[in-house]
């Protein structure tokens, strides 16, 4: 049976960053699909601290928030810098990716229709820093951090996954990112996950307009 296990909706969401890093790194997952009126029907809802999904079990470890998952897998498969310092970087990284998804989820669920244009406008100003962060990284041919993959490399590129879906030219004004996403998915087991209908055949989040 795989260690681990993944409950969560019948989307990417907050959850294909798990998905990837756990792709990537040959490790195998299970998937409790929760629908929808499942969930509304209330008695897992009840049973999750936060009453909120994912809820990720590893072992007998039951985790719930998507960025702690990661931390986890990061900490327990060598996916957090080499050392202290990288490990502060990485979290840094990873909070910047956090503050943009949340944005991201804001628009997506709450003012589509009305912030779209409005956002695709800022969207360079949030990009930006993580261009910078690659600059400054063996000029943008390594990870964000380092050089060996975290966990928040695979955070950063469903983030500019999704907005690349939101929109297309978001990445034109950073030859950095792009390159540096284009690497990331060419990583064979990784483009395997992406090609496979598991993730192709999944919609991005419960936003039919986008």
């Amino acid at each position: 049976m795989p260690p681990y296990t993944i409950f969560y909706f019948p989307v990417q969401g907050r959850c294909e960053a798990i998905r990837m890093l756990l792709a990537d790194q040959d490790r195998s997952w299970k998937e409790e699909v929760v629908a929808m009126q499942s969930w509304l029907q209330g008695p897992l809802k009840a049973s999750c601290l936060y009453g909120q999904l994912p809820k990720f079990q590893d072992g007998d470890l039951t985790l719930y928030q998507s960025n702690a998952i990661l931390r986890h897998l990061g900490r327990t498969l060598g996916l957090y810098g080499k050392d202290q310092r990288e490990a502060a970087l990485v979290d840094m990284v990873n909070d910047g990716v956090e503050d943009l998804r949340s944005k991201y989820i804001s628009l997506i669920y709450t003012n589509y229709e009305a912030g779209k244009e409005g956002y695709v406008k800022a969207l360079p100003q949030h990009l930006k820093p993580f261009e910078t962060l690659l600059s400054q990284n063996k000029g943008g041919q390594a990870f964000i951090v380092g050089d060996q993959i975290s966990f928040a490399d695979y955070n950063l590129l469903d983030l500019l996954r999704i907005h690349q879906v939101l929109a297309p030219s978001c990445l034109d004004s950073f030859p950095l990112l792009s390159a540096y996403m284009a690497r990331l998915k060419s990583r064979p087991k990784l483009k395997a996950f992406l090609a496979s209908p598991e993730h192709v055949n999944r919609p991005i989040n419960g936003n039919r307009k986008q």
